[in-house]
């Protein structure tokens, strides 16, 4: 038995809300960045929203586990580099202000 299997006896719209709510948290991060001209980091949150949605695509049966999962990672991968890199750059202009 591999390891983790006893996942499967989850039914799946538990799945179905954890990422629902992820993404919700993922759209809510994204407003309140856009909403204080953070175009930057907003849009790495609605990369993050995105992929939580492509993971929905799986328990939907609308496309196979490995596909929503090499998309979602993908647009995980782009959420975070962009949401570090504004940040980042936030700090080492405030730094550099000082």
């Amino acid at each position: 038995m591999p390891i983790g299997s006893f996942i499967n006896a989850i039914p799946a719209p538990v799945f179905m809300a954890i990422h629902i709510a992820a993404g919700v948290i993922g759209a809510f991060f994204a407003r309140r960045a856009f909403a204080a001209r953070a175009g930057d980091v907003a849009w790495g949150f609605v990369l993050y929203a995105l992929a939580e949605l492509s993971y929905l695509t799986y328990h939907l049966d609308w496309t196979v586990f490995l596909f929503a999962h090499t998309v979602s990672e993908v647009l995980d991968l782009l959420a975070f580099i962009i949401i570090f890199a504004g940040l980042g750059r936030r700090v080492f202009a405030a730094a550099a202000a000082r």
